[in-house]
């Protein structure tokens, strides 16, 4: 009874902030700064979209962000399951070498490397570009290492022996053999990915100047630098923002948690 009681207590801590945003986004501006704020619906929301569509082109940014999210995830998906065969399936000079380096830069900071990143990008022509937000992760070290110790711990090499013995091409190995059995690692990936990105506010910051390319980050953080903010407003843009996330979670966790599943019954 106590841990069931601690479990409830836990989801009622996690869905709390999704719960507020949504009541406040039915609020005027001075109702959220009321003492105590109302906890129950408001009749605002009407308002509060037209103002959302006034201070931003918010369904422009909202499908920047899907395009940035999706590419970003697709590529990572497929560019990181490939390299990550590639150090599964093959023997070569250097191969715990470079594998190793790779997983060593895992453990740089990030904004370490801000400066070489904004050169590079300035460098190639990408400045003001979504490209230069998802391009350069497609590729990431945490995905080939995710997938990668994944597929060590799922796939037997004796299976690729024998596709190869029936004449499968490495193409066909990894699209026809190999990435079924992955989907649990490419799903968990395509989830954190996806987030990652969505969630993305300082390569925007960096990159991005003209306000019609701005994604939903960066445009409802720069509503938020107008006087006199329309919270109201700014709650309903980011109630929305939520919807995308629930939906690419609910389409990939089903192949995640089979994978979980399945691994726990196998051992």
């Amino acid at each position: 009874m106590a841990t069931h009681g601690l479990m409830i207590a836990g989801v009622l801590v996690t869905i709390f902030p999704f719960v507020w945003v949504a009541l406040m986004a039915t609020h005027s501006r001075s109702e959220i700064y009321s003492s105590p704020p109302p906890f129950w619906l408001g009749d605002n929301l009407a308002e509060n979209y037209a103002k959302l569509i006034n201070v931003m082109p918010f369904w422009t940014v909202l499908f920047n962000s899907l395009w940035v999210s999706v590419a970003g995830t697709a590529g990572a998906v497929l560019f990181c399951s490939m390299c990550a065969y590639g150090f599964f399936a093959y023997e070569f000079k250097g191969k715990n070498i470079v594998f190793g380096i790779m997983i060593a830069s895992m453990m740089v900071p990030p904004v370490l490397g801000l400066i070489p990143f904004f050169l590079t990008v300035r460098f190639l022509g990408l400045l003001d570009t979504h490209l230069a937000i998802w391009l350069p992760g497609i590729a990431n070290a945490f995905g080939i290492f995710l997938i990668r110790q994944y597929m060590v711990q799922s796939i037997s090499r004796d299976l690729l022996d024998a596709a190869k013995v029936d004449g499968a091409s490495d193409f066909r190995i990894f699209w026809s053999v190999v990435l079924p059995l992955i989907k649990p690692a490419l799903a968990t990936l395509g989830i954190v990915m996806f987030i990652g990105l969505w969630n993305n506010f300082l390569t925007p910051l960096i990159v991005l100047s003209s306000p019609d390319k701005y994604v939903l980050t960066l445009a409802l953080r720069s509503v938020q630098s107008i006087a006199n903010s329309p919270w109201g407003a700014i709650m309903l843009g980011t109630f929305l923002s939520m919807l995308p996330l629930l939906i690419a979670f609910l389409f990939f966790s089903r192949q995640m948690m089979a994978g979980l599943t399945a691994g726990a019954v196998k051992g």
